[in-house]
């Protein structure tokens, strides 16, 4: 398959955005949400800041106090035995479970990007979303956004010691938003709407992470308002021995094509490399799958796609199709936001097709 990068990638860095406080320091901007708005392309990046520290004896991490709504940093010794800190991004009680943590060392958050080329992008020098709920105290990633009739609802993760869960959004300008609350509970991420009603109901993907029996795989719910979503049911899993051994979620929002909706996700090996592929499923019923990636259509091949926070990172966000024309945005290394074009056809023409649901079309 043709993969034309762009030769400016990364196309945004942290070094591109100002932090929001003087006292910390940008290290990731990065799986943005993808729109267009009154002729610009906007990036809705994660961004991750973290306290500037001078003593490498020591970590801090930044936590939201809920009540007065201000930034506070926890400072540990690194000799500290009752914690872990082998993972950069997290600082977890030692013995414990790798999935669990007991403070990040970044807070993040959501910042508009914007450009009339697609290519070039100036960053806002403020935050557009902040942490604010006692369900953001850690922060708030990887936001996804989806217009339906006029509005545009923007999803993301929200952090915080009680688990991390899926929030919701709205806006009609890109300057005032209403908050609608948690709609996916803990632990569930990588939520993605459809841009229209399917037979009468809205339709998300999703991603519960299991503690007991079953593995972070993706599933497909339906709900009558945006706001409540019921009839869940299992779409696709794990592959063992493939690209996709050891997590998928979804990534750009899906669109449609005449030959079904196209959700292009990631997956990750049990080694957490992080690939692409596509996924279509049914038109006119989203929960029945059509085709699948074997490979992946994207992997982490150049430099600023292995190296950086954490390596060996292509993470889809969103596209834009004109045509046969698929701009992808995605993040790389968890550090910065790099795009792609390939072909709408030639992805489709990649997939392996479930033979029953084609002779049944």
């Amino acid at each position: 398959m043709k993969i034309v990068r762009y030769e400016n990638n990364p196309i945004i860095t942290p070094m591109d955005v100002t932090p929001h406080r003087e006292d910390f320091e940008v290290i990731g901007a990065f799986n943005a949400g993808v729109i267009e708005y009154e002729g610009e392309t906007l990036l809705l990046l994660r961004v991750a800041e973290r306290p500037i520290n001078h003593d490498d004896t020591t970590i801090k991490a930044p936590i939201l106090n809920e009540q007065t709504k201000e930034l506070e940093i926890i400072e540990l010794s690194l000799d500290d035995t009752r914690y872990d800190f082998t993972d950069p991004r997290t600082i977890r009680h030692a013995g414990e479970d790798k999935s669990s943590f007991c403070y990040l060392t970044s807070l993040s958050y959501i910042r508009i990007a914007r450009s009339s080329d697609g290519k070039h992008f100036s960053v806002d020098p403020e935050p557009f979303i902040y942490p604010t709920d006692k369900l953001e105290t850690f922060g708030i990633e990887d936001p996804r956004v989806t217009l339906i009739e006029g509005t545009y609802y923007i999803y993301f993760s929200a952090i915080s010691p009680v688990g991390v869960g899926e929030s919701l959004v709205s806006t009609t300008d890109f300057k005032q938003i209403t908050h609608h609350g948690m709609i996916f509970a803990p632990e569930n991420k990588d939520v993605l709407l459809f841009p229209e009603k399917i037979n009468g109901k809205y339709y998300a993907l999703h991603r519960p992470v299991p503690k007991s029996t079953g593995k972070p795989e993706m599933w497909i719910a339906e709900s009558d308002n945006l706001l409540y979503w019921g009839n869940h049911r299992h779409l696709i899993g794990l592959r063992p021995g493939m690209w996709d051994s050891g997590r998928i979620g979804g990534g750009a929002v899906p669109f449609k094509t005449d030959k079904g909706w196209l959700e292009l996700y990631h997956g990750a090996s049990t080694d957490n490399r992080y690939c692409m592929g596509a996924l279509l499923l049914d038109l006119y019923d989203p929960s029945k799958v059509i085709a699948r990636s074997t490979v992946p259509i994207l992997e982490p091949e150049e430099d600023y796609e292995v190296e950086g926070f954490f390596g060996d990172v292509v993470f889809s966000c969103g596209v834009i199709v004109k045509g046969d024309v698929v701009r992808m945005y995605y993040g790389v290394a968890d550090t910065s936001m790099a795009c792609a074009e390939l072909s709408l056809n030639e992805i489709l023409h990649s997939l392996e097709y479930d033979k029953e649901m084609v002779m049944s079309k």
